[in-house]
């Protein structure tokens, strides 16, 4: 991981945040910390470092608010524990550096940034909740890498244009097919009237694309 320096006058690395922090709190040792957060900091965070490395005992990480752009690859070694990951209010534009820590990852907040693919979390095998609401997915192609990850229970895309132009319940009802292990969406239990419509409309289809008998 790059040295901790920022690319932006206006803004700092993790680890210029983490010296203010400790600064701020005198006898704080972060590597003992299960909870950080860094939200909203003055200048804010622009680059994640090799601060993480001293993450060690930290299962829930809060970044939100801020200006990164990118996410590095995080490594294990450093977030060895990590299982909620917070990056909302960003300015990030893909998903990239889970590879390490998806196997404990199990809910991931990154709302408000600009995302318009979910590649880049077929690594994240334990991934439970996805809160993605304001970012630019816009087709049920994206939805359906989602299959991918097999834990997926509770995933929250409001404000991203899938809705745009569409009904917006015929819409829910073809994410809930595309994705049939979620429990949540849009932070709204899936029922078991719109799980039935849902499977009974899939039936429907398959028997429809069925080659009549010659």
């Amino acid at each position: 991981m790059a040295p901790a320096s920022s690319a932006n006058p206006n803004g700092q690395s993790l680890a210029a945040a983490v010296k203010q922090y400790l600064a701020a709190n005198p006898g704080k040792k972060l590597e003992d910390e299960t909870v950080i957060k860094l939200l909203c900091t003055s200048p804010p965070i622009d680059k994640i470092d090799n601060a993480v490395n001293a993450f060690v005992n930290c299962v829930q990480l809060s970044l939100s608010t801020n200006c990164i752009d990118k996410i590095p690859l995080l490594p294990r070694a450093g977030l060895p524990k990590l299982e909620i990951l917070s990056l909302g209010r960003n300015q990030i534009k893909k998903i990239t550096g889970l590879e390490e820590v998806g196997v404990t990852l199990r809910e991931l907040w990154i709302s408000y940034n600009q995302i318009s693919t979910l590649d880049g979390l077929n690594c994240c095998s334990k991934l439970e909740t996805l809160f993605i609401s304001n970012n630019k997915i816009k087709d049920l192609t994206e939805i359906k890498r989602l299959t991918l990850n097999p834990a997926i229970s509770n995933v929250n895309l409001i404000g991203n244009p899938i809705y745009d132009n569409v009904n917006r319940a015929e819409m829910r009802m073809s994410i809930i097919k595309t994705v049939p292990g979620l429990r949540v969406l849009d932070g709204e239990l899936i029922t078991d009237s719109e799980r039935s419509s849902s499977s009974s409309s899939s039936a429907r289809r398959n028997s429809d694309n069925q080659i009549p008998p010659s």
